[in-house]
């Protein structure tokens, strides 16, 4: 009782939710009382069950359906166009790495450079900005990375100084309607930014994108 009295009010109320709730949801919920220690802002830096696909079209002549939805269980941000982790909870009847797959088949497409899995019992941490040694290492559900920590490691893998960052890490402009480009629209408008605020020498830059997926966003 004297801990829930020192934690944030917010961590209070989903621990006193706990009993409630169905068991996934109770693995997540500790995710989430973890990640908000840890110094993660709940309602601008985490974001949870995100769906990021529609699910594959298939097509059997005239009849068509979709495929299941992409979804995420937690995605991280620095800032709410700055995507830095995923995370993928399981309950603890699966081992703490369970969800890693599934975590890192989306991490691909999502171009989220760390990546965990956990089962409420500690976490599973997949670090691909790695260079030399181990990868992966558990950790205990008290030392997960702050917002600070995944940022730092995160200018250094993409190269981004001080100078760069100031630049980079500006919101992304709103014109009121509440719209968000899609994740891969996002990269792309990430990606042309830090081209741009490198600026290395170039002052043309190529932004290649497909037809039809919002190149005028």
């Amino acid at each position: 009782m004297i801990l829930i009295r020192k934690m944030p009010r917010l961590i209070a109320e989903l621990l006193a939710q706990w009993s409630s709730l169905p068991s996934l949801i109770r693995y997540s919920r500790i995710t989430a009382v973890n990640l908000v220690a840890a110094g993660w802002d709940l309602d601008t830096q985490i974001r949870e069950e995100v769906s990021f696909t529609d699910g594959r079209i298939y097509v059997r002549g005239k009849i068509h359906a979709r495929g299941t939805k992409k979804r995420v269980d937690h995605i991280l941000y620095y800032k709410p166009n700055i995507p830095l982790a995923i995370i993928e909870a399981k309950d603890n009847y699966h081992t703490i790495g369970a969800g890693m797959q599934q975590a890192l088949a989306y991490a691909k497409p999502l171009d989220v450079p760390f990546v965990f899995s956990s089962n409420g019992d500690g976490f599973l941490f997949h670090d691909k900005t790695v260079k030399s040694g181990p990868i992966e290492m558990e950790i205990p559900l008290n030392a997960f990375p702050s917002p600070e920590q995944l940022w730092q490691k995160y200018k250094a893998f993409k190269g981004i100084t001080d100078k760069v960052e100031a630049v980079v890490a500006q919101d992304y402009f709103t014109d009121g309607s509440n719209r968000s480009p899609r994740y891969y629209q996002q990269i792309a408008i990430n990606r042309t930014v830090e081209a741009i605020a490198r600026n290395q020498g170039n002052n043309r830059h190529l932004l290649v994108m497909a037809t039809g997926t919002g190149k005028g966003y």
